[in-house]
Parts: C-alpha cells; sequence; structure tokens
C-alpha cells in the first residue's frame, strides 16, 4: 500500500515523504477549515437550509481536493471561495432580488465559461489583455468588501441616520467579543501559529458558551439533510440578459484569483520547470474550473483554490496527497454540525476582517506612478464596497480605465479584453 501511494505521487521524485505529505496536509486544513463555519453562515443569509449548505460546503469542498490531489498532483486545498459567498449573498440575491436557485444557475454557467477558458486559448488572452492593476483590483476590492461585512456582523459599525455609519457599542458582549476575535486571530498570525483563524473562531465561540450567549447542542452529529439544495440551480433563470454582469463577475474574481493562487503555490512548492512553465498548470486549471461546476449542485458560490495551501507548502507538502488529505478532513467535517450550529456571527466576523486585510497586500503591487492605470484601480477598489456589489464595483473601474485612456490620448493601450468587457457594463448600465 505504502509503496503504491509513493509511485501514483511521485513521492520520492518530489523529494517528500508520505509523512511529511499528511502533516501539509493538516496543516492546510486546520488554515483553512474557518470556511466550514464562515461559508454555511454567509449563504444561509440567502435563504437556504443551513444545514444542507453546511453540508453542501463541505462535500464539495472535499471533491475538490480529491479531484486536485488525485488528478493534478498537486498539494492545493479548495473550497467554496470568500468573497465571492458575500456577492452571491448580499448582492444578487439580497440587493438584485433574485432567487438563490437562480444564483447558482448563474455559478453553473460561469463555471462553465471557465472550464472552456481553462482548456482554450481564451484564459491566456483574457490574463494578458486585462491590466495588471485591474486584476490587482479586483482582489483588494473583494477583500474590502468582505471586511465590510465582517465589520457588520460583528456590530463594529453600524447604520447611523446621520452620518450614514458610525463606530458600534462595545459594551455590548457580541461587539466585544468580535474585536477581540479579531485581535486574536491577528496576534496568533503574527506570531506564525498554524491555525490561527480556526482557533479565534472557536475560541470566541467558547466563550459565548460560557456566557450564554449561544446554545451548545454537541460536537458530533450524523451529517444533516443535503437535498433541500441538491442540484437546486436554476439554470434558465440564470440565462437572463441582467446576470450577464454577475455571471462576469463570478467568472473573472474566480479566475484572476485562482491564477494568482496557483501561481503563487506553484513557485513555492517548485512546480516550476526549467523552461519556466508552470507543471501540470493546465491540469490544476481545469480542476478549479469544475469543481465550481460541481459546487453549484451542492449550493455553493465559486470553488476556488486556496492560497492558504501555502501553510501545507511551507510545512513539506509537494504533491497531491496534501490535498487528498485535506479532501478527507473536509468529509469528515460533515459531522461537525452542532459545532458549526454553535458558531455566532460575531465569532467569524474577526475572521472575516482579517481575510480582508490579507487581500489588500496585492496593492502594494499596483503601479503608483502612471494615474492613468492608477485611479481606475483605485476607484474598482473603493467602489465595489461602496456601492455593495462586486459587479458594479468592476464596472465603474472598467469604464474609469476606458474613458481615462481615451481622453489622455492612449486609445492604443487599450487591450481588446478591456473593451470587451468594458461593452458589457456599458450594456449593463443603459439597458437593465
Amino acid at each position: 500500500m505504502k509503496l503504491a501511494i509513493e509511485k501514483f505521487f511521485s513521492i520520492e521524485a518530489h523529494n517528500t515523504s508520505i509523512q511529511k505529505e499528511i502533516l501539509a496536509g493538516l496543516t492546510t486544513f486546520i488554515t483553512m477549515a474557518y470556511i466550514i463555519f464562515v461559508n454555511p453562515q454567509m449563504m444561509a443569509q440567502s435563504g437556504m437550509d443551513y444545514g444542507a449548505i453546511f453540508v453542501g460546503t463541505c462535500l464539495a469542498a472535499a471533491f475538490a481536493c480529491l479531484f486536485m490531489g488525485l488528478y493534478a498532483n498537486w498539494p492545493v486545498g479548495l473550497a467554496p471561495g470568500m468573497g465571492l459567498n458575500a456577492f452571491f449573498t448580499y448582492t444578487v440575491v439580497g440587493e438584485m432580488g433574485y432567487t438563490w436557485e437562480i444564483a447558482l444557475g448563474a455559478v453553473f454557467i460561469a463555471g462553465i465559461l471557465f472550464f472552456i477558458m481553462s482548456i482554450t486559448p481564451l484564459r491566456r488572452w483574457m490574463l494578458d489583455s486585462i491590466p495588471l492593476n485591474l486584476r490587482i483590483a479586483m482582489g483588494a476590492g473583494v477583500g474590502l468588501f468582505i471586511g465590510f461585512i465582517g465589520l457588520k456582523n460583528g456590530g463594529i459599525i453600524v447604520a447611523n441616520g446621520a452620518t450614514f455609519l458610525s463606530l458600534g457599542d462595545f459594551t455590548n458582549p457580541s461587539t466585544l467579543l468580535a474585536g477581540l476575535g479579531f485581535l486574536l486571530i491577528s496576534i496568533l498570525s503574527i506570531r506564525k501559529i498554524a491555525g490561527a483563524i480556526i482557533i479565534g473562531i472557536l475560541t470566541v465561540t467558547l466563550i459565548s458558551i460560557f456566557l450564554n450567549l449561544v446554545e451548545f447542542n454537541g460536537v458530533f452529529a450524523l451529517p444533516p439533510d443535503v437535498t433541500p439544495i441538491l442540484m437546486e440551480l436554476d439554470i434558465l433563470g440564470a440565462l437572463d440578459v441582467a446576470m450577464i454582469s454577475v455571471i462576469m463577475s463570478f467568472l473573472f474574481v474566480n479566475l484572476f484569483d485562482t491564477a494568482g493562487t496557483l501561481f503563487g503555490v506553484a513557485t513555492r512548492a517548485n512546480l516550476i520547470e526549467e523552461s519556466g512553465d508552470i507543471k501540470d498548470l493546465d491540469m490544476a486549471l481545469k480542476v478549479d474550473s469544475s469543481s465550481s461546476i460541481f459546487g453549484s449542485f451542492l449550493g455553493c458560490a465559486p470553488v476556488t483554490s486556496y492560497v492558504e495551501s501555502s501553510a501545507g507548502i511551507e510545512a513539506g507538502g509537494r504533491t497531491g496527497l496534501t490535498a487528498v488529505v485535506v479532501g478527507l478532513l473536509f468529509l469528515f467535517s460533515t459531522f461537525l454540525s452542532p459545532l458549526a450550529a454553535a458558531v455566532p456571527a460575531y465569532a467569524t466576523a474577526g475572521a472575516l476582517i482579517y481575510v480582508a486585510i490579507l487581500m489588500l497586500s496585492g496593492m502594494e503591487s499596483l503601479n503608483w506612478d502612471d494615474q492613468s492605470e492608477l485611479l481606475p484601480a483605485l476607484i474598482m477598489v473603493v467602489m465595489i464596497p461602496l456601492t455593495f456589489s462586486i459587479a458594479n464595483g468592476i464596472a465603474l473601474g472598467f469604464l474609469a480605465y476606458v474613458s481615462i485612456k481615451v481622453f489622455v490620448g492612449e486609445i492604443r493601450k487599450i487591450s481588446s479584453g478591456a473593451w470587451f468587457l468594458t461593452l458589457i457594463f456599458v450594456a449593463k448600465f443603459i439597458f437593465l
């Protein structure tokens, strides 16, 4: 058995061992396990059954990780993506008024388009034709969007009739615990303690249980019924013209997030060949895109590769065995529904705020010298959270980019991809 595993994953060729791979898988899982608490809370606000989406989250992540490990042999963990789950719930369902079934149909269509791009030259054309500053701005803007939701869920910011927003009441136990959760996660992360986010969430939950702020019904139970959301996506409903910008947002945020994560992970895991190409990148992209399709069947927003996988790589993970271990741990997590149900929203608020801050780190790579490149990017970063819509923020960023380039005499620098997306967003604002 051991020899078969070593041969299948090319353990010796990757200069690693089964023990290292198992430890790396455990490390990666601990760093990204917060998603099994955060995602169901967020998606349930769209009207989905909480228990069903909890199981759906675990199963979608498990399938994606096992597929990545067994097919692509990459040490990368996958799960429903942060940011797009918020866009799904608060914008597509909450603001635009679509049902969660139609929103899942949009996720499915975006996944199909992503898969087509991953197996054709379209992927390279799109990655090369979208300005770097705007690609960076998408990630940073989504980060601020997540952070805004975390601050709101934790009661750290509240509505104010005179000033629109104001600071929350820290004499409120839930608000205080949300703030303490963020500080705990930050301190543990700075001290490089693996699983800082999950430790922070569980610590706040335990304090809440001790103070009788939440009801606790145990840790383990049989998995809840997933059928309330299983295969409930409405693909025909998502073929509405008004959904084009939503589908494009799901597609491009997922594409650029996945590409950035996989490029970074490949470097750390020594998956760069002598020619400079990334080994089996096409296979990894196929896994990522097809996982989003499968995830829509289980009620999930787009499934994507997690940058937290780098923690497992630092622990020695080099092959798909790492991802397989992560997938098996997600399968086991389906039995943790009572624990997940006890986690209050303010316990995950600190995690959202911390993840948001990490997503802002890419802004240091912006081109700060060319204002025609910088200003549209900053508009996108700011307008995604302020319009409470990833789609609207991206649209305004592209419209600003093309307008500025045209009127400063740099029309030739506008790529075909930028023109294509801008025309789509112009149509959105004019006709929809």
